[in-house]
């Protein structure tokens, strides 16, 4: 099925890492008739306010790529905003989507939904056989229990609602934040910082520091502006970082993602049995190579060391994508490739030209 070009597509977080991107693929792609609203205009854990949206704007289409995210900090200090906003954004966009005859949905997961101790690469039956990470279990709950509300409305009302679980996420208009960014964005960032501090390039550090710090943070004085730095690990020549380095993880460029939405949007229907798919590489390496690789691009020449007495998440994670695969879908963008692109933009406009 290819889709008419005025076909009314919502995207449920369009101003997000992969919301960005599957909006700014559909324009390139020519779709005229694209439904967005921030979240100052339309409050997804308002049910009534979706539903009134939804009367409104009359979507055929919805990708639901709206959630609050973060690191390890984020979901260990917030865990019941993590698992409440992200049920309630799934229950009232999903529910709203049936209620107004949606001809198709996509809902976008999270590769944290499966067991910590998963066989690898994991495969989606692994869903629910298994204890879950603890560092981020609110969200991965709230996650299963949007897949499992697609996959209802399937089964009972025909409903054409798919789930596609991509693997960690990293691109364009990521959020930097020093505390509540995911691994890629933070190392990023810290890797800058350390350039900067190695270099004793103040205007360098003060201007990074300018957004996405946190707010008790005292920059009054270059002594104070060190300490500041200090306190997360990062000084003249050594950046600590989180864990023992050993964990694995598989990283997906937003804009490959958003290729699979478009074409799981376009090509595949939902079956009864067969209607949560992984998205994702199906390759892996270890933080520490990934922080060296990361290190290389930035010019940060000092050591990366780590702090084994913070928590690593899930020892490995990578999904096996051979549904996806023979379905037609491939990724395509190779991680040192799509590290060196973001890192220059980094390099070219810093944090203000991410969330």
């Amino acid at each position: 099925m290819t889709l008419s070009k005025d076909a009314r597509i919502y995207i449920a977080g369009h101003n997000g890492l992969v919301g960005s991107a599957i909006y700014s693929s559909l324009k390139r792609q020519g779709f005229t008739t694209l439904i967005t609203a921030s979240k100052s205009e339309l409050d997804l854990c308002n049910q009534q306010a979706v539903l009134d949206f939804f009367q409104e704007k009359q979507p055929e289409y919805v990708i639901l790529a709206a959630a609050k995210v973060g690191g390890i900090l984020a979901n260990n200090t917030y865990p019941a905003e993590f698992i409440h906003d992200n049920m309630a954004i799934a229950l009232h966009v999903i529910h709203a989507a049936h209620i107004h005859g949606v001809k198709k949905l996509i809902n976008l997961g999270s590769s944290c939904i499966y067991p910590k101790y998963a066989e690898q690469p994991i495969i989606e039956t692994s869903l629910l056989t298994g204890a879950l990470e603890s560092t981020n279990e609110s969200y991965a709950l709230a996650k299963i229990s949007a897949i499992g509300l697609c996959h209802a409305y399937n089964i009972q009302y025909g409903s054409n609602f798919l789930s596609l679980m991509p693997t960690n996420l990293y691109g364009s208009n990521d959020n930097y934040h020093l505390l509540h960014s995911h691994v890629i964005p933070a190392i990023i960032r810290k890797c800058f910082l350390a350039k900067y501090a190695s270099e004793g390039n103040v205007s360098a550090l003060r201007s990074d520091l300018s957004i996405g710090i946190p707010n008790e943070w005292d920059l009054s004085t270059d002594d104070s502006l060190f300490a500041c730095l200090a306190s997360i690990g990062i000084q003249p020549h050594t950046l600590t970082l989180w864990g023992t380095g050993k964990a694995r993880r598989e990283f997906l460029h937003a804009q490959d993602c958003a290729d699979a939405v478009l074409y799981f949007l376009e090509h595949i229907h939902a079956q009864s049995e067969d209607y949560c798919y992984n998205i994702g590489t199906g390759k892996d390496l270890e933080i520490r190579e990934i922080a060296q690789i990361i290190a290389s691009i930035v010019g940060f020449k000092g050591t990366i060391s780590f702090d084994s007495s913070k928590p690593d998440g899930t020892p490995r994670k990578v999904l096996n994508v051979d549904k996806a695969s023979g379905l037609g879908w491939k990724y395509s963008i190779e991680l040192q490739d799509g590290l060196r692109n973001i890192i220059e933009e980094y390099r070219a406009k810093g944090p203000q030209n991410a969330r």
